[in-house]
């Protein structure tokens, strides 16, 4: 029999979620600021770029005030999502070619990817990087309207400090298209977007001001089990149930939490899961981030969280298919202290302590696809304090941050500390082979493709 509406009783609620306890999250704020007290940051033994070059960009940034606010607030108030960024890439080639920069949008096989580049003399390239993309529902909740608006006041300072001849080299401003999940560096890296790059720098917003802080490598996969239909009352035992192997390896999935290292994470979702509960679902699908501190580590997550999606399928006697990275994987991000020590030093003139590496947990961390390319050619990506600490990102708090008197803050003093980092590349020699010892030191220029094939 099929109830009509009129013979349904009326859906009774239930109680509210619960509410987490802090109590971890406020000992972790806690011991952050206790360390944050005693850090000693990060120094640097080289010398730079010379003081009236770093001023005259400093001014430069400044004198952008109200251009680059208006870059951000106008991205925060028309968020777009990853590789639909059309109008956020055109306005930033807007404000280049406001300031005698012309940009090419679309660049490296992607249509809202940009690139522009000014060149005087012989010497290193640099690239800043800039994101523009949003999260579906909350905008900006990672506060990447201030990565591009920085960006972009970074680039015009040093444009101009190559034009007037202060230091010879290049200066290269990279639009990245997708960071939320899509890996745009990823397509533009294997489309060229780094050949003959020396140095890469980028911030990204954060509860505190951070010169190094982990992110972990983030690869997908989706496990699609194929079961046998049959009537669930009737007949049970005529079929394979696609469910029960989805359910399987979602437990499996969280009894191999136990075993994994603090810093690893391994969560996931249902797809689909059938159709009615009176049959026996054919079909089932899951998909899960697999995330880890290192390359090695990454890899034998990922073989441990395979072995265990095979064998929910054998379990229940279904078909199965993983599908690896629908989307480019991430990799960890390798860290470079001699850049960073340099960011720590320029972060200073604007007031702000820029923590070491060790002060903020590792765990209070996600993926960026800034980790593809840092293993390409030597990279920061700082961390500059924008909401107060216990403000999650990917939220609307963040959000509301992003675009506040926080976030405009942000948008100035990164532009001046990628500004006066990347000068300093250009302008001394010893400090650019330092970066690259330190770089090979680490293993040298990775090859992303074949790890990840």
């Amino acid at each position: 029999m099929v109830e009509t509406p009129a013979q349904r009783s009326p859906a009774v609620p239930g109680p509210e979620p619960t509410t987490p306890d802090r109590t971890y999250l406020d000992s972790l704020l806690t011991g952050v600021e206790r360390a944050a007290a005693t850090a000693a940051p990060l120094a640097s033994a080289h010398t730079g770029a010379p003081a009236r070059v770093l001023d005259a960009a400093e001014a430069a940034v400044d004198a952008l005030r109200e251009p680059l606010l208006a870059l951000s607030h106008h991205l925060h108030a028309h968020p777009e999502e990853s590789f639909a960024e059309h109008g956020s890439v055109r306005a930033l080639a807007d404000l280049l070619a406001a300031h005698d920069v012309r940009a090419q949008v679309g660049a490296h096989g992607l249509e809202t990817a940009l690139r522009a580049s000014v060149t005087s003399g012989e010497g290193p390239t640099v690239a800043v990087l800039a994101e523009y993309d949003a999260l579906p529902g909350i905008g900006h909740g990672c506060g990447h309207n201030v990565i591009c608006a920085s960006a972009a006041g970074a680039f015009l300072a040093l444009a101009a400090a190559l034009r007037s001849g202060a230091v010879g080299g290049t200066a290269l401003l990279l639009g990245m298209p997708a960071e939320e999940g899509g890996g745009g560096k990823e397509t533009m890296a294997r489309a060229g977007a780094f050949d003959g790059v020396d140095a890469v720098v980028m911030l990204h917003p954060f509860t505190y001001d951070v010169a190094v802080q982990p992110f972990l490598g983030r690869r997908q996969v989706r496990a699609t089990y194929r079961g046998i239909a049959a009537h669930a009352s009737a007949q049970p035992f005529a079929g394979r149930n696609a469910l029960d192997a989805v359910v399987a390896g979602y437990q499996g999935i969280a009894m191999l939490r136990q075993h994994i290292s603090p810093a690893d994470r391994v969560h996931g979702v249902v797809l689909e899961g059938g159709q009615r509960p009176n049959v026996v679902p054919e079909r089932a699908v899951a998909e899960y981030y697999v995330r880890s501190a290192l390359p090695q580590t990454l890899a034998d997550l990922c073989a441990r969280v395979e072995a265990v999606l095979v064998a929910a399928a054998a379990m229940t006697g279904c078909g199965y298919e993983l599908d690896w990275d629908r989307q480019p994987a991430y990799l960890p991000i390798r860290a470079n202290l001699e850049m960073a020590a340099r960011w720590t030093r320029h972060q200073q003139r604007r007031g702000r302590t820029a923590l070491p590496p060790g002060v903020v947990p590792e765990t209070l961390s996600g993926s960026t696809d800034l980790g593809n390319v840092s293993v390409r050619v030597p990279s920061i990506h700082p961390m500059l304090a924008v909401a107060g600490p216990g403000t999650s990102l990917h939220t609307a708090e963040f959000a509301a941050a992003a675009g506040s008197a926080g976030g405009d803050a942000g948008v100035l003093d990164g532009a001046v500390g990628l500004a006066l980092t990347a000068l300093d590349l250009l302008a001394d020699a010893d400090l650019l082979a330092a970066v690259r010892a330190e770089f090979e030191a680490a293993g040298g220029a990775m090859d992303v493709e074949g790890f990840l094939s």
